[in-house]
C-alpha cells in the first residue's frame, strides 16, 4: 500500500546548523500522527519542507505517491495546511475569507459554496458564516482555519502547533475534533505540538529532538510503563 505521506531521508541545514538530520517516516490513510518535540526540535522546518516553502538539502517527500520534488503541483494539491501563525483577513466575514481561498484553488460557484458549507459544518462553524473574523474568539478562528484547509478535500492535513495561545478547554475541543475527523473521514493528520496532553495512547507518535527522530510508533508503546510526559522529558533531556 502506498503511504499517504512519506518522508525519506530528509536533511536540512541553516548554514553550519543542521535543523533536520536524515528524517524518515510514513503515514497511512486515516492515521492521526503527533509530531512531538520541544521548541527548536525542527518541527516548523519540517513543515516548511512539506509545504515546499523550503527545499531540503537531501531526501524526498511523497504525498499520495507524488514526489514533492518531481511533481510539486500534484503533491501539494493533496494537502491542507494550518500554520502556527494565523493568516486570516480579520476585516472579512468567515464566508468571504473562505470564498477567497476557494478561488485560489480554482473553485467557484455552487461547487465552492457546497465545499465551504461542508467544511464549516465539519468544524461546527456553520452558524458563524456571516460574522467578521475580528469578532471571533481564538478557538473559532482556529476552527475556521482548519475548515479553510479542508475546502479542496485534501487527503493529508498538516497542522503546525495549531493550539498555541488557546485555553485548555478550547485546545482539548479542537484536538478531539481533529482526531474524530481523521477516524471518520480517513483523513491523514500530522499534528505538530510540544504538549503531550494533546496526544492519545492510540495515536501514532514521532518524537523529534535536535533534528533527529527519537521515537516512531504508537504513543502508548513509546511511553511504556511511564507516563508519556516522563518519557518525553527523558528522551529530550528537558527534565535535567
Amino acid at each position: 500500500m502506498t503511504a499517504r505521506l512519506g518522508v525519506q531521508g530528509v536533511t536540512h541545514s541553516y548554514g553550519k546548523k543542521t535543523a533536520l538530520n536524515d528524517i524518515s517516516f510514513s503515514l497511512e490513510k486515516g492515521m492521526f500522527c503527533a509530531l512531538l518535540g520541544p521548541n527548536g526540535a525542527g518541527k516548523s522546518t519540517l513543515f516548511s519542507i512539506l509545504t515546499r516553502l523550503f527545499v531540503p538539502d537531501a531526501g524526498d517527500i511523497t504525498i499520495d505517491g507524488h514526489s514533492l520534488a518531481k511533481e510539486p503541483r500534484q503533491a501539494l494539491a493533496r494537502i491542507g495546511v494550518v500554520f502556527q501563525q494565523p493568516t486570516l483577513d480579520l476585516d472579512l466575514s468567515v464566508w468571504r475569507n473562505l470564498k477567497y481561498f476557494a478561488a485560489l484553488h480554482g473553485l467557484s460557484g455552487k461547487d465552492a459554496d457546497r465545499r465551504i458549507r461542508s467544511a464549516l459544518e465539519r468544524l461546527d462553524m456553520a452558524e458563524r458564516v456571516g460574522e467578521k473574523v475580528r469578532a471571533l474568539n481564538g478557538g473559532h478562528r482556529r476552527r475556521m482555519e482548519i475548515a479553510r484547509a479542508l475546502i479542496h478535500d485534501p487527503d493529508v492535513l498538516l497542522l503546525d502547533e495549531p493550539t498555541v495561545g488557546l485555553d485548555a478547554a478550547t485546545r482539548q475541543s479542537i484536538t478531539r475534533h481533529v482526531h474524530r475527523m481523521a477516524k471518520e473521514q480517513d483523513l491523514t493528520v500530522l499534528w505538530a505540538t510540544h504538549l503531550v496532553d494533546e496526544i492519545d495512547d492510540s495515536d501514532h507518535l514521532i518524537v523529534l529532538h535536535q533534528g533527529k527522530v527519537c521515537a516512531n510508533g504508537r504513543a502508548g508503546e513509546v511511553a511504556g510503563t511511564s507516563s508519556l510526559q516522563s518519557r518525553f522529558l527523558e528522551m529530550t533531556g528537558a527534565g535535567e
